[in-house]
């Protein structure tokens, strides 16, 4: 089998043809590390190749094979992990300068489960600097390209692992959404993104930016490979406080029987309007027309507070990111600068961050620190809380009537690099549709819904369910994912212009 066939393989069918003998694991991950050298100078996806590792990985998957072990359903197949979660022995920069060059001394636990399942890691994807942005611009090694067209945004924070999977570097990848930075980047990229129920992956051994929004999950290119991947990294971990004690949902059997007949699905009125691009607003239309011709009932829905969801958002997460960053001062690890022996450490701590972060942290960083100051508490960071506990409360509304909600993943398709840089507002409402799910916590969805007609761009529609429903996310989207395949003849990606 060539390597051209081989990377355009699911992980399911790489996972199948491995354990059959018909590909060796070892063959599967030097097509995808010849793909990564042939267009990453172009793409950018990945800050870190960890070939000798990936091969050796590799190679432990085939002995297993040929002792007869039985393997598990996605052994041997290769992984593009955010550079987010530690990996022992490998460096984890979160994108930023501060942790340049940083080796850590252990695996995360979504790391360890990733190995454990014999997954071949390929290696570390290029972000946001410490998850903030929405574009990949942010990172502090230079932006990654989207693959439908290399001056436009791959989303962000995890543009890295979006474009990784869109270029056919690696079938599966690893994200993080705190406001939609694992369903944005599959929205325009046309790829597959899920953001699990707040607690149902572990976050122990990865960065902290705002831990009561941070959560981990999986990317990948169908509905299928998600769920497989969802189920070896999801699970409760004692050494995570916030992890959910409780099984893992069969998200693997609802991918498998895609269906929405007689189900309720709720459209939201606060999710379209001004700044919704017109191409994006129609794909949408026509992704709830096809929801109602397989055999759902739509509902119309009326949340009122998540119009306050960007602002509730933009105090919490700045506010917990200001104390969570406080770690980095260059006395225990990572950068240090000005350490020459006659400046303090307040000296040295203030002059290595001043170096060591990039501007949007900062602004985030003072912004959190403001609205956390004496005097301000209240009005500020309460009042965003308040108002959460709102939102959450008209999500708990709405599931009394639907069974899941629909709407745009994000309001425009991929914009140019560059055109938001200096303008942070603008750059916020990309991600309008998908932070509500953060600040309740739910289950959401991202996944291809076609290409918008003014810039032949990918659409991606988003599916909300309730916490610790994440089941339904897989059954509506393997439903929908099917329709739109026949529809279109072939998967979305396959129209991406060739790198």
């Amino acid at each position: 089998m060539t390597d051209s066939f081989i990377i355009k393989l699911t992980a399911a069918e790489i996972a199948a043809r491995i354990a059959s003998g018909e590909l060796t694991a070892v063959e599967v991950a030097e097509a995808h590390l010849a793909r990564i050298e042939a267009v990453d100078e172009k793409v950018h996806a990945f800050l870190h190749i960890d070939r000798d590792g990936a091969l050796a990985q590799a190679r432990a998957v085939d002995e297993k094979r040929e002792r007869g072990e039985k393997l598990g359903p996605l052994a041997g197949v290769p992984l593009a992990l955010k550079d987010i979660f530690t990996t022992e022995g490998i460096p984890t920069t979160v994108g930023s300068k501060i942790l340049e060059g940083w080796i850590p001394p252990y695996d995360a636990t979504l790391t360890r489960r990733l190995r454990e399942a014999d997954v071949v890691i390929l290696g570390k994807t290029n972000m946001d600097e410490f998850a903030m942005g929405s574009s990949t611009e942010n990172s502090a090694y230079g932006p990654t390209g989207n693959p439908w067209d290399l001056t436009r945004i791959p989303g962000g924070s995890g543009g890295g692992s979006s474009a990784a999977l869109a270029s056919y570097e690696a079938p599966l990848a690893i994200g993080t959404d705190t406001g939609g930075s694992i369903r944005q980047p599959a929205a325009v990229t046309g790829t597959v993104g899920v953001k699990p129920t707040y607690g149902a992956v572990s976050r122990y051994g990865m960065v902290a930016f705002s831990s009561s929004l941070d959560q981990g999950g999986p990317c990948a290119r169908t509905v299928l490979d998600a769920a497989l991947l969802h189920e070896v990294i999801a699970g409760h971990d004692p050494l995570d406080s916030t992890s959910i004690d409780a099984p893992v949902p069969p998200v693997v059997e609802a991918a498998r029987n895609g269906s929405v007949e007689g189900m309720r699905v709720g459209v939201v009125k606060q999710f379209r309007g001004e700044g919704y691009q017109a191409g994006v607003v129609q794909r949408f239309d026509e992704s709830v027309q096809l929801l109602k011709e397989l055999g759902a009932e739509i509902v119309e829905l009326d949340c009122p507070s998540f119009d306050l969801a960007l602002s509730a958002y933009y105090l919490i997460a700045p506010s917990e990111c200001s104390s969570n960053l406080a770690r980095f001062d260059g006395l225990r690890y990572g950068l240090r600068v000005g350490d020459d022996g006659t400046r303090s450490a307040e000296d040295v701590t203030s002059l290595t961050r001043e170096e060591g972060f990039g501007d949007e942290v900062k602004r985030r960083i003072m912004l959190g620190t403001y609205a956390l100051s004496s005097g301000y508490y209240d009005a500020y960071y309460g009042s965003a809380q308040k108002v959460r506990t709102l939102i959450t409360q008209d999500f708990e509304k709405a599931f009394e009537q639907v069974d899941v909600i629909v709407s745009p993943t994000t309001p425009t398709t991929a914009f140019p690099i560059g055109e938001r840089a200096d303008d942070p507002m603008a750059m916020y409402l990309a991600d309008l549709c998908t932070i509500p799910t953060n600040l309740a916590g739910n289950a959401a969805m991202s996944l291809p819904c076609g290409l918008a007609p003014e810039d032949n761009l990918p659409v991606g529609l988003q599916i909300i369910a309730p916490a610790m429903k994440d089941e339904r996310l897989y059954k509506v989207g393997a439903a929908v994912e099917a329709a739109f395949v026949a529809r279109w003849g072939h998967p979305l990606l396959e129209e991406a212009p060739s790198l």
